[in-house]
């Protein structure tokens, strides 16, 4: 006899499984994408900032951060740099187009070089988005060459980023 899940006696596991999806979830509230706008805005704020602006003790304010990092919201915190003040290189966009049977986790393969900074899978034209940041002309002709020779890649367009206008942080 085959059990169904809606049939089988709910193990310990199930519970604890359950409750995991359930927290993970459950939607974000007001004051949680408040607190989650203001981290984005400058992730250096201490606990007491933070409360005073959504209303709340800063103990409560971390209970709700370590929430939101236990589910898996708030994946890091990073310093944000601008290359151009520290002398990083050139910024690129390359289009990369791919052979119709390419997988997404293809396209993760190809994040795996240094020199990605985004890879975005797209509607439209391209298939795949790719950020670069190399040091030069020369090594950029290196990179999109790596490139083209990766399974799954058709043919790439290149374009070199001559200003950047806006680059926020993604936030909420």
């Amino acid at each position: 006899m085959v059990e169904s899940c809606a049939t089988r006696p709910a193990s310990r596991q199930d519970d604890a499984t359950h409750g995991i999806l359930h927290a993970t979830l459950r939607a974000l509230d007001d004051v949680d994408r408040k607190i989650l706008a203001l981290l984005s805005e400058n992730a250096k704020r201490t606990l007491a900032e933070l409360g005073s602006d959504v209303a709340l003790s800063a103990a409560a304010v971390k209970r709700r951060i370590d929430r939101l990092e236990r589910d898996g919201v708030i994946r890091g915190y990073a310093a944000i740099v601008d290359p151009a003040k520290v002398g990083d290189g050139i910024d690129v966009i390359v289009e990369a187009y791919v052979a119709d049977r390419t997988a997404p986790g293809d396209v993760r393969e190809w994040a795996d070089f240094p020199e990605v900074v985004s890879a975005f899978t797209v509607s439209g034209e391209p298939d795949v988005l790719l950020r670069l940041r190399v040091a030069s002309v020369d090594h950029l002709q290196r990179v999109v060459e790596r490139l083209r020779r990766e399974p799954g890649i058709v043919r790439t367009r290149t374009m070199i980023v001559l200003s950047t206008v806006v680059d926020r942080a993604r936030g909420i």
